[in-house]
């Protein structure tokens, strides 16, 4: 898959199991959860690494690191394994990082692997919401000859520098054992890992470390295991919490998806101004573009400045109309509508009824569609 350097396109699984990539996705964007960068800036402080230096001048604060709402970027992410590389004196210290990383640490995401009631719910669950994992590079999975391969490829701004690579490919492939253990228990191994990179000097401590045979050199980094874990039912599956924590993980993804690209970011502009009605052209300048490099980029995502700011103020009344008691003229007034007469109509326009019969009986009625 080729990704621009500056971009990282998500990745979305095929029945297959591999990935396609859609949408813009700026490195920059504060989308992810910052637990995977904290496991590695806080083991780098036990070595006595000062938090301000493993995060190399970053704003992020030791109270951000342990607040369930901190967003980080993947530059940001990629700049502290820059530092782990840079600073740290274990030789393996991406390794043992990835054994720090469990089920746990993902939140919902990691519970609803957890409670999944078989390996391959689990599997694909993982693969369908793979961007809530903070991902480095895309990871696909496919079976052949009775032999499950997971593989995984370090995004385009990791692969320009050969250490940033190995260490890379070593996080994510020791994570990746780390959660294979925890599904299915201690007793896991894997029947191979693959290495894209030459063998080191102390190449024999992989085995050790992984619990199978390592190969160097390989095209791509896989970790292969044998297709009789399938038949492993995972410790803690439990059918109802697993329907109920994807439930949740739905509503992060799509939170995940309207922060996400160019329409994401038109929507941080919006939500800014919500009171006040503001036009692309005030958007563009705040984005640092022009306005017709603001309408090509929406487009590129098959989208428009206008349905970006009908599905905000369409997904804005829905939340003031079932968890508010404002009226409907103080939510019109909230939304930039400057009067409730032309409030009632896109509503009624994006669900077919007023707003007042969905209040009275949203129970029963579906959401809006924005798109209509």
């Amino acid at each position: 898959m080729g990704l621009a350097a500056e971009n990282l396109l998500p990745a979305l699984p095929r029945p297959d199991g591999s990935l396609r990539a859609v949408g813009f996705l700026d490195q920059n964007q504060k989308l992810y959860s910052v637990s995977k960068l904290a496991t590695l800036v806080n083991l780098l402080h036990r070595e006595g690494i000062s938090i301000s230096r493993a995060l190399r001048g970053d704003q992020l604060t030791e109270q951000d690191l342990h607040k369930g709402s901190t967003r980080v970027s993947l530059n940001q992410l990629i700049r502290v394994c820059r530092s782990a590389v840079a600073f740290s004196h274990d030789p393996h210290f991406a390794f043992h990082a990835g054994q720090h990383v469990h089920l746990s640490t993902y939140g919902m995401y990691g519970f609803a692997i957890l409670s999944s009631s078989s390996y391959r719910q689990a599997l694909d669950f993982a693969l369908k919401y793979f961007q809530l994992a903070v991902p480095l590079g895309p990871m696909s999975w496919r079976q052949e000859h009775g032999r499950d391969v997971w593989t995984f490829v370090p995004i385009d701004a990791v692969r320009s520098d050969p250490q940033l690579v190995r260490f890379v490919t070593e996080f994510e492939l020791s994570i990746l054992l780390s959660l294979h253990r925890d599904l299915l228990g201690r007793s896991f191994s894997p029947l191979e890992v693959q290495l894209p990179f030459p063998a080191p000097q102390d190449a024999p401590v992989y085995a050790n470390m992984f619990g199978c045979a390592v190969v160097f050199g390989r095209a791509h980094a896989q970790l292969i295991l044998n297709a009789k874990w399938h038949a492993v039912e995972p410790q803690f599956g439990n059918e109802l919490a697993h329907a109920e924590l994807v439930a949740l993980c739905d509503q992060l993804l799509e939170g995940f998806r309207l922060r996400m690209g160019i329409a994401g970011m038109v929507r941080e502009v919006l939500l800014l101004h919500r009171m006040a009605p503001i036009r692309i052209s005030e958007v563009s300048k705040r984005l640092h573009m022009s306005e017709r490099t603001l309408r090509r980029k929406l487009r590129s995502e098959k989208t428009s400045f206008r349905s970006v700011l009908a599905e905000l103020r369409m997904r804005m009344a829905v939340k003031y109309l079932r968890e508010t008691d404002l009226s409907i003229l103080e939510i019109a007034h909230s939304l930039g509508f400057s009067e409730e007469g032309s409030f009632r109509q896109a509503f009624r326009r994006w669900s077919k009824v007023a707003p007042r019969t969905f209040r009275t009986h949203q129970a029963r009625l579906k959401p809006p569609d924005p798109s209509v």
